[in-house]
């Protein structure tokens, strides 16, 4: 397992955090997603190592931005 945590931005509401969820979700091997509205972050547990390629397009295709890993 690996648990790394992205800055996206953009991200305004809890539904902002839901689009953000569902979409890294559906990314091949992600066992958890919690998001953090307020502070920009959002962390990611996955069964194997996600290439930051794979989490932005999925950030990118919910509508929001990610400028960054935190960890």
């Amino acid at each position: 397992m690996t648990t790394r945590t992205y800055t996206v931005t953009g991200m305004a509401c809890g539904h902002c955090g839901g689009f953000v969820t569902e979409e890294l979700e559906r990314v091949g091997g992600v066992t958890a997603v919690v998001v953090d509205v307020e502070g920009d972050r959002v962390t990611v547990t996955s069964e194997r190592e996600l290439g930051a390629a794979e989490v932005r397009a999925a950030v990118e295709e919910a509508g929001y931005e990610l400028t960054g890993v935190v960890d």
